[in-house]
């Protein structure tokens, strides 16, 4: 057996060593955006003036950048997929992605309106070549049938990311809250250059996995360009054209962002279209669904996300934060759903291996339709803190809810969360072509960045709904459609055709 063999063979704790060092790249990558994350919206709306001046910016215009935003990072996932399936493979797609973080998050740092939008523009494009393609290489260092040690490598896998974000909400958002937002942002930075150098480092332990897979000249029109497939078949060209029209109609009506954002969506409804129709029989069911699954996604992040907005600003206005005589800062309160997740990830895990011994329904679309139900469940108690907030007939707030109450929401979201997420991961490596692996998890995330825009948009609208008008009715949403999934289970199971 020769060396480089042996190096790849060479496994930790059962599993491929190659895992620890995604799983290292990802807690410095995850420290670096939900560090960003924690502070957006609080320096968005803090006040220019003061010892740590912001932007000034009125509550519902800090919470639709934050959703254009969080949309445009995993919405770059398509993109970045595509770079990887086409030109450059997965691996090296990682580190152009890392290396275009280290920009961003250290432009970040500089106190200007052209470096925050740079910044910004960068963390984006960095995100898109990393977050999908990262996710998508953790699936390859597993065999197909090895279904079992692949869900427990995205648990590993999973336990980086939310180290990462624990740490960092933590420290990062103290840092920016009570000292400099820029000082915070360079922190960011700091992190994802740790995390890309111990990347590069473990390059021979994943020299074996995420290469570029030469297309075979068999499937007809895969040497076309991507773009030109969409117009080839009448299926792909019809879906494209009606989200395009769709996106002029919504932009002549007076709104051309939400326009052009259709109208990318229509390529990525075209690509989509492209891929279904390169399978063949076994491949199209399990693609179409897929698919459904990113309706699920959409749905789960639509509410979930309400975290790092709506909810923030809930915690830094309307929450009792005095802990004695210590104020907790709001940031702080963007680490519990990663705190949960370190604490009941592994109990999670196990509680599905014990419910499938027992021969219970294990699928993985009813644990992501469960996993709705559950964090849905979590805006109830949120519906609670809102009734407790009394205000005099200024609108001035005079009395504020107990923090108990976020905590006890964000325990929900974590258990939906850790139902859902890690198993959505593993489905979409499960399901997918080897040939459209990184296309296919770029599209997961984008479904992902679409839901973080319904998020901004359910929070923009929350000041003229109300709190608990917006809260109580997340909560009746997830319920209800999480509910609808678990009855179509079946002929949605049949069409994965037993890839689980």
């Amino acid at each position: 057996m020769n060396t480089n063999t042996e190096i790849h063979q060479k496994s930790i704790f059962g599993h491929p060593a190659g895992l620890f060092v995604l799983f290292f790249t990802e807690i410095w990558e995850r420290f670096s955006y939900y560090g960003m994350r924690a502070i957006l919206v609080l320096y968005l709306v803090s006040e220019t003036s003061g010892e740590n001046p912001g932007m000034g910016w009125s509550e519902s215009s800090a919470i639709a950048l934050y959703g254009w935003y969080t949309m445009f990072v995993y919405l770059a996932t398509i993109p970045g997929g595509i770079l990887a399936d086409r030109f450059l493979g997965q691996r090296k797609s990682v580190m152009v992605g890392g290396l275009l973080l280290c920009f961003g998050h250290g432009i970040l740092a500089v106190e200007a309106l052209w470096a925050f939008y740079t910044g910004l523009t960068f963390i984006v494009l960095g995100v898109g070549c990393l977050k999908g393609n990262i996710s998508t290489m953790v699936g390859g260092l597993y065999n197909k049938e090895d279904s079992d040690h692949r869900d427990m490598g995205f648990y590993i896998f999973y336990m980086g990311i939310n180290i990462g974000a624990a740490v960092s909400a933590i420290v990062v958002g103290y840092i920016g809250e009570v000292y400099n937002w820029h000082y915070g942002f360079g922190l960011a930075g700091i992190g994802m250059a740790i995390g890309q150098i111990g990347y590069w480092k473990g390059q021979k332990y994943l020299s074996h996995v995420g290469n570029l897979i030469e297309l075979e000249s068999s499937n007809e029109g895969k040497s076309e360009n991507l773009f030109l497939q969409i117009f080839k078949k009448s299926n792909s060209l019809l879906g494209f054209s009606l989200t395009a029209l769709l996106g002029l109609y919504v932009g002549y009506s007076g709104d051309w962002n939400y326009g052009f954002l259709i109208i990318a969506v229509a390529f990525a409804v075209g690509f989509g279209i492209v891929v279904y129709n390169d399978g063949n029989k076994v491949e199209k069911d399990r693609i179409l669904v897929t698919y459904l699954a990113f309706l699920i996604v959409i749905v789960f992040w639509g509410a979930f996300e309400q975290a790092g907005g709506l909810m923030n600003l809930y915690a830094s206005q309307k929450t009792d934060l005095s802990l004695g005589s210590f104020m907790v800062p709001a940031s702080w309160f963007q680490s519990v759903n990663a705190i949960f997740i370190l604490i009941f990830a592994t109990s999670v895990g196990s509680f599905w291996i014990w419910w499938k011994k027992r021969g219970y329904e294990y699928s993985s679309l009813f644990k992501m339709a469960l996993g709705v139900i559950i964090m849905g469940f979590g805006f109830f108690f949120m519906s609670m803190a809102s009734s407790e907030v009394v205000y005099d007939s200024t609108g001035e707030i005079t009395k504020k809810s107990a923090m108990y109450w976020l905590v006890l929401a964000y325990l929900f979201h974590t258990i939906g969360e850790l139902c859902a997420s890690p198993v959505a991961l593993s489905f979409i490596t499960k399901l997918s072509p080897a040939r459209w692996g990184a296309f296919m998890m770029g599209a997961y995330f984008a479904a992902t960045g679409l839901g973080n825009k319904v998020a901004g948009l359910i929070g923009e609208n929350a000041s003229e709904a109300g709190d608990f008008q917006t809260f109580t009715g997340i909560t009746i949403f997830c319920s209800i459609f999480g509910v609808l999934v678990i009855l179509i289970l079946k002929p949605l199971k049949r069409l994965t055709h037993n890839a689980e």
